[in-house]
């Protein structure tokens, strides 16, 4: 059964990263990220020791700046991080450390009532209830 296709939606960290190799029509018309993202890109060129790949993250990053609008972390994403949280603590999984940035872009999705489009969707596992998660 085919996921239904949605006019907007945001996309996570996993999915900008390799968004030139996903099939467009695969995703939303109009594509939005979390800051949460915008962040994780940030980190990114400084994670590697290796000049070749810090470059490809750096161009990455820029591109995604000249992009993207990205949704703020504001009152109603933190109201909806609270409620992320249990979902996924009332499943028995962690959800602290790496996985919390996840979860804010989850939250984020969550508080503009868009879909979360994601490379990884196990990442999102406990959040059917609050979100409609769509892997590609």
């Amino acid at each position: 059964m085919a996921e239904p296709h949605h006019e907007r939606g945001i996309i996570d960290t996993s999915v900008v990263i390799d968004l030139e190799h996903i099939d467009p029509d695969s995703l939303p018309s109009e594509l939005a990220i979390s800051v949460v993202t915008l962040a994780e890109l940030a980190a990114g060129p400084h994670a590697t020791g290796d000049v070749t790949e810090r470059a490809r993250r750096q161009d990455r990053l820029q591109r995604a700046e000249t992009t993207f609008d990205p949704l703020p972390l504001d009152g109603g994403a933190a109201r909806a991080y609270g409620r992320v949280y249990a979902a996924v603590r009332s499943t028995g999984r962690q959800a602290r450390g790496r996985r919390a940035f996840d979860l804010l872009i989850a939250a984020s999705a969550v508080a503009a009532d868009l879909p979360l489009y994601t490379r990884n969707p196990d990442d999102f596992a406990g959040l059917g209830g609050l979100l409609d998660v769509i892997a590609v």
